[in-house]
C-alpha cells in the first residue's frame, strides 16, 4: 500500500460499507432458497458475480484471460470460496443468518491455530487461550444442549473452515496479482466449477428469481469492490476489528424480512466468539509490529 494514500478513517469507513451491503446478499440468497436449489443459487451468485466484474475489468484494462501468476494456489484460494459460499447457503436456508455468522466467526480462530504451521508465522500461549474462548463460544452457540440446537448449523462450521483457508490462500498469494483481478479468478472459478453440476438440480427461474439473482451477484461485487478498496486506505490490522459489523446488519436484515431475533444464549456466544476474535487480531498485531522491530534491528549499520 502507498503511505502517501494511507488514510485509516477512509479504509474504515469503506469497510462499514462493505460489512453494510454483503449482508444483503446473504438475505437474498436466503430468500431464493425457499423455491430454488442451493446449489443453483451459490452458481447464479458467481456467474453474475463474473458478469458484473468483466465491465470494470475493461474499464482498467486488465489482461483478465491470462493465466495468472501461482495458477494452484489462485485456484485453491477460489474452491475454498466456493465451498464457503455452498456451505453457508445452505446452513442459512434452514437456520437464521446471525447463528450462521456466528459459526462463520470460527475463521479467524482457525486462521491463527494454522498461521504457524501454513505460513511460519509464531505460536503465541496468549493467542491460543484467546482461540479456546472463541471455541467455547461457538459450543455456547451452538446450544447444543437445548431443543433449539439444529444439526445444520455445523454448515456454518463448515463454511467457516473453509473460509479460513481462503483467507490462508490469500495471504499466500500476496502481492501476484491486482485484488480486483484475484476477485475476477475467484468468480470465475466459482462459475466453472458450479456450472456442470448445476444442471441436475437446474429449475427454470422466474423473471422475479432471475432478478434477485442478478441483484444477488451485483451485490457480492460491489461488497467484495469495497473491502478493496478499504485495503487501499488502511491496513488489514486496522480494519480487521471491522469484519464483526457485519453481524449488525445481518440482525437488522433477519428481524426485517425473517422476524428474527437472537435469543440470550445465542447472543452470549457471539459476544464470546467476537470479543476473542478482536482479541486474537490484536494480539497478532502486536507481534508482527514486535517482530518487524526486532528485523530492524537486526539490518542496522552500527
Amino acid at each position: 500500500m502507498n503511505s502517501n494514500k494511507k488514510q485509516p478513517l477512509l479504509g474504515i469507513a469503506l469497510m462499514l460499507g462493505a460489512m453494510t451491503v454483503i449482508p444483503m446478499l446473504d438475505v437474498l440468497a436466503k430468500l431464493l432458497s425457499a423455491d430454488y436449489p442451493v446449489l443453483q443459487i451459490a452458481w447464479a451468485r458467481f456467474v453474475f458475480h463474473t458478469l458484473w466484474l468483466l465491465p470494470l475489468l475493461f474499464w482498467k484494462k486488465m489482461q483478465w484471460w491470462r493465466m495468472p501468476r501461482r495458477p494452484g494456489t489462485q485456484l485453491i484460494r477460489s474452491l475454498m470460496l466456493t465451498f464457503a459460499t455452498l456451505f453457508f447457503f445452505a446452513a442459512i436456508q434452514s437456520n437464521p443468518i446471525p447463528n450462521v455468522l456466528t459459526m462463520l466467526f470460527v475463521s479467524p480462530l482457525i486462521v491463527a491455530v494454522l498461521a504457524p504451521f501454513v505460513l511460519g508465522e509464531r505460536f503465541d500461549i496468549a493467542i491460543a487461550v484467546g482461540v479456546l474462548f472463541g471455541f467455547a463460544g461457538i459450543v455456547v452457540a451452538l446450544q447444543p444442549d437445548t431443543e433449539q440446537f439444529q444439526p445444520s448449523l455445523l454448515l456454518g462450521l463448515g463454511a467457516g473452515v473453509c473460509y479460513a483457508l481462503y483467507i490462508i490462500s490469500t495471504r499466500r498469494l500476496s502481492l501476484s496479482a491486482p485484488p480486483l483481478l484475484t476477485l475476477f479468478y475467484t468468480a470465475l472459478v466459482g462459475t466453472v466449477v458450479l456450472s456442470p453440476l448445476v444442471m441436475f438440480v437446474w429449475i427454470v427461474p422466474s423473471p422475479t428469481a432471475l432478478l434477485l439473482m442478478a441483484l444477488m451477484g451485483l451485490v457480492a461485487a460491489i461488497g467484495h469492490f469495497l473491502l478493496i478498496k478499504a485495503f487501499e486506505f488502511a491496513t488489514a490490522s486496522e480494519l480487521s476489528p471491522f469484519n464483526y459489523f457485519e453481524i449488525v446488519g445481518a440482525t437488522i436484515l433477519s428481524y426485517l424480512f425473517f422476524d428474527f431475533l437472537p435469543n440470550e444464549q445465542g447472543l452470549i456466544g457471539l459476544t464470546l466468539v467476537i470479543l476473542s476474535g478482536l482479541y486474537v487480531a490484536r494480539r497478532t498485531m502486536q507481534i508482527n509490529s514486535s517482530h518487524q522491530q526486532e528485523q530492524e534491528k537486526t539490518i542496522e549499520v552500527p
